[in-house]
């Protein structure tokens, strides 16, 4: 089976799958998706969810967050990872959305990654779920995936990034990402033996 056979594989049974994809994490515009994101780096979605409706209901714009102390925004989210560099950066990220774009998300990733807690990743979901742009941000279950259907040789996300989009077509990318990343909780979990993980067996079984 060619790249480009495993690459159409890929996309015909996540579609039978996946025919919708909801974003993952909880949020009503793009700054609550952005601070949602930012807070999700080494933590899982359901504990995102869990946290932000007590923090987005006292802090829900960038000029609320930016009036809070750092301790209470570590007060709101103490139940995730790396609570005190998070609460740190989501202060600073909500003081210079204001002081630089009047309170409101850009819509560059120039302008996105230079916000403190804001890297690649997190501007590409922006773009891509919040502005509805074409973008296919790469996590760590993406890359092994993507390495694991020998869709990639890339060593790190970005190398798999420009992979991804060389070999799918740019109308699929924002609900592709979702999918993968849908597929590989369901059927191959990073700790998991791969044992539902028929996609894989599909491709190289004989």
């Amino acid at each position: 089976m060619t790249k480009k056979q495993r690459a159409e594989l890929v996309q015909r049974e996540l579609d039978k799958l996946y025919p919708t994809t909801p974003i993952p994490l909880d949020h009503t515009d793009p700054y609550t998706l952005m601070v949602a994101v930012a807070l999700s780096a080494q933590t899982t979605d359901k504990k995102v969810n869990q946290v932000t409706p007590a923090l987005f209901e006292v802090a829900g714009t960038p000029q609320r967050m930016a009036r809070l102390e750092e301790y209470q925004i570590k007060e709101l989210i103490k139940e995730i990872g790396l609570s005190n560099t998070k609460a740190k950066n989501l202060k600073r990220m909500a003081e210079l959305l204001l002081e630089r774009h009047n309170g409101i998300v850009p819509q560059t990733y120039e302008e996105l990654e230079a916000l403190p807690g804001v890297g690649h990743k997190t501007a590409s979901v922006v773009m891509s779920q919040g502005f509805g742009f074409q973008a296919f941000p790469v996590d760590t279950h993406i890359h092994r995936l993507m390495t694991q259907w020998k869709l990639t040789s890339g060593k790190n996300v970005v190398e798999t990034e420009k992979d991804a989009k060389a070999i799918f077509p740019e109308e699929v990318w924002n609900k592709l990402h979702l999918q993968i990343i849908f597929y590989g909780r369901e059927y191959s979990p990073a700790r998991g033996k791969g044992e539902k993980d028929f996609i894989t067996k599909m491709m190289f079984e004989k």
